[in-house]
């Protein structure tokens, strides 16, 4: 999963490996971290191998020590004490712990040059990112802060692991909401509300999800700018951008598992869908439809 991220981080860095650090958040992204490492040392070496193919016959001894020397360079920028886990924390809570879950290495970029690229497992409610990781990765002064995840957008419940059930807990049906009111599309919210009420007792295998018209109007790449616009404090220096895994690239690192029902919306049971429908029911009348 890692390993499928290096194209677009590549790009959000402008293919400048010269001036880029990257590290990990948390531990349990270490694992996507290596495979990040794997292919982004896979790309150098073939890099390596056309500089020196092309001027084979003028490098010197000098110049291919330099071409040879280049590496990816690695730093664990953050650190996280372990005895803290926000994911499982509940409100305010969380909020604090999140706060002071991370300590940060001093000296390891180069400040107002190096970009500075993190991995992530996932970035389900952005609680951390933005209470937490985005100011501590500021500090160091990077040129351009890249928080990629090594798996898609989270954008459904998951009833079947962590039950998560209140939609407006997940980062990305914020970043979809706050798209649809910009750009007077309400009227999609209120239409797939309408349609989830309607659908309420009717027999199972009708049921259809339509929490992913709220979704279906934006690119995963308009919603990503729109999660950085929620998440990145104010004051924060550097440029913030969030890469996501594709639902392509979840698939082909896990061709046996096909298990993608809270990056997809495509549960496997009617129980699923009737349950995301009902949480979008129910966020419709407690939260949109009373403010």
């Amino acid at each position: 999963m890692g390993e499928n991220l290096v194209e677009p981080i590549l790009r959000a860095v402008d293919h400048d490996l010269n001036h880029t650090v990257f590290s990990f958040i948390p531990n349990t992204a270490e694992v996507a971290y290596f495979g990040m490492q794997e292919g982004l040392n896979n790309y150098l070496n073939k890099l390596k191998k056309e500089w020196i193919a092309d001027r084979s016959h003028l490098l010197q001894e000098q110049e291919l020590e330099q071409i040879l020397s280049m590496r990816v360079r690695c730093e664990k920028v953050a650190i996280k004490d372990i005895k803290l886990r926000t994911f499982i924390a509940e409100g305010n809570s969380r909020n604090d712990l999140a706060a002071h879950v991370y300590d940060i290495t001093y000296g390891s970029i180069e400040p107002f040059v190096d970009n500075l690229v993190v991995i992530d497992d996932s970035i389900v409610r952005g609680t951390t990112l933005r209470q937490s990781i985005i100011s501590i990765l500021d500090r160091l002064h990077p040129k351009k802060i890249v928080i990629v995840s090594s798996s898609p957008q989270v954008r459904y419940p998951d009833y079947y692991g962590i039950d998560m059930s209140r939609m407006n807990e997940f980062i990305a049906f914020k970043a979809a909401v706050a798209l649809l009111r910009e750009r007077g599309m309400a009227e999609v919210l209120l239409e797939a509300y309408r349609k989830a009420k309607q659908q309420q007792r009717e027999e199972p295998e009708t049921l259809v999800n339509y929490v992913k018209e709220i979704y279906a109007p934006f690119t995963d790449k308009e919603i990503s700018a729109k999660m950085v616009e929620l998440l990145t404090p104010k004051g924060t220096k550097a440029k913030v951008e969030i890469v996501y895994q594709t639902l392509e690239g979840l698939h082909a690192s896990c061709p046996d598992h096909p298990g993608d029902w809270y990056f997809s919306g495509d549960y496997p049971t009617p129980g699923g869908t009737r349950m995301v429908n009902q949480a979008f029911i129910n966020y419709m009348e407690d939260d949109y439809l009373v403010k």
